[in-house]
């Protein structure tokens, strides 16, 4: 691959805009592009644009749904969205939060039918939220054609979140040819690391030696069978970053969270600078 160099990669995308949609490892190549794109440093030519799509904090929220920021020397805005699921979200009582959410498995989030037509490229990811524990936790309820579902097959988990990334990505294969100018991404798992047990039984991922099981790829598949099958037959590209990811076991943010609680290590999410820099030096180049 070319080198990534920042000043060329913003001329090439320049008057576009780049959106990244999904979940906490969504952001993390959000946050980790724009840091290859700032050097990590505040530049007075940054705008922050984020009302423009309405990204703001909402009253009573503890953040907003996410960022846009643009640079203005080439007009090009770089944004993510929070979707953990892919799903639109709407609260079954407008008036009262505890009553949970629809999640429409066969409905991208709102936020991408009505911003679309402004992106250039877009990126999406799901896949760790798609658990028993977080969808009882935020009061998920899965809806199909707007009304509860009742299949068995949705019923399980890992079905479900097949059948939602199947439905988001064969909407978005049906709007390219109104938006010629959008190239669309599907990025494959990004792979957890922990050893010994899990994020909530002592589970570690500490090691510090790079690269220890191997430092090489050979395969004609991906390891994400499930997005593989997704893109398949439409024009939506895979970023498959889940096999090269997988050698990366000492990449994890491991036990020097600023948040780090006793005994749990985050084996999940990446160090940055790190593993999310090269997801994005091979979007650049497959751009």
């Amino acid at each position: 691959m070319p080198e990534f160099q920042a000043s060329q990669f913003l001329t090439r995308m320049q008057d576009k805009t780049i959106a990244f949609v999904g979940d906490s490892l969504g952001r993390q190549m959000f946050q980790s592009m724009m840091c290859m794109l700032t050097g990590g440093d505040d530049h007075s030519h940054v705008e922050d644009v984020g009302k423009h799509y309405g990204l703001v904090i909402a009253r009573h929220a503890k953040r907003s749904d996410g960022w846009a920021y643009r640079f203005r020397r080439t007009n090009t805005t770089i944004l993510y969205y929070w979707s953990a699921t892919l799903c639109d979200l709407e609260p079954l009582g407008r008036s009262n939060p505890a009553a949970g959410y629809a999640m429409h498995l066969d409905r991208p989030p709102a936020f991408l039918q009505n911003n679309l037509h402004r992106f250039h490229v877009l990126v999406l990811n799901t896949g760790h939220h798609w658990n028993r524990g977080k969808m009882k936790a935020n009061k998920w309820q899965m809806y199909v054609s707007g009304a509860p579902s009742h299949s068995r097959d949705i019923a399980v988990i890992w079905k479900a979140k097949n059948f939602t990334i199947h439905s988001v990505v064969r909407w978005l294969d049906e709007q390219l040819p109104s938006h010629p100018h959008l190239k669309v991404f599907y990025r494959s798992l990004s792979p957890r690391h922990f050893f010994n047990g899990e994020w909530n039984t002592g589970g570690t991922c500490d090691s510090m030696d790079p690269l220890a099981k191997g430092n090489s790829v050979f395969q004609n598949r991906s390891d994400d069978a499930e997005a593989e099958g997704a893109v398949r037959g439409t024009r939506i590209k895979l970023l498959d970053i889940t096999a090269i990811s997988r050698l990366r076991d000492e990449g994890h943010i491991s036990r020097y969270s600023i948040r780090g609680r006793e005994g749990v290590q985050d084996c999940l999410h990446w160090c940055l600078p790190g593993v999310p820099d090269t997801w994005n030096e091979i979007l650049a180049a497959q751009l």
